[in-house]
């Protein structure tokens, strides 16, 4: 039986199950809510001028992005 190992973000040595993304009217506002509630800025930001990647408690990645712009 093999031991739980926490994915590393961005690195797949211990890859991620799942990746999900929510989009929310206010990015800073969320960044926020989900530090609230434990989550962590992940510490690689591949473009943090249009999502942010965070991280939950036990280290797996998750995204908060705007809605896309309206035209």
């Amino acid at each position: 039986m093999q031991s739980y190992a926490a994915p590393r973000w961005p690195g797949q040595a211990h890859a991620q199950q799942f990746h999900l993304d929510f989009r929310v009217g206010d990015l800073d506002a969320a960044i926020l809510h989900a530090a609230d509630l434990g989550a962590t800025e992940a510490a690689e930001q591949p473009a943090p001028e249009a999502y942010r990647v965070m991280l939950d408690p036990h280290g797996h990645p998750f995204c908060l992005c705007p809605p896309p712009d309206a035209d």
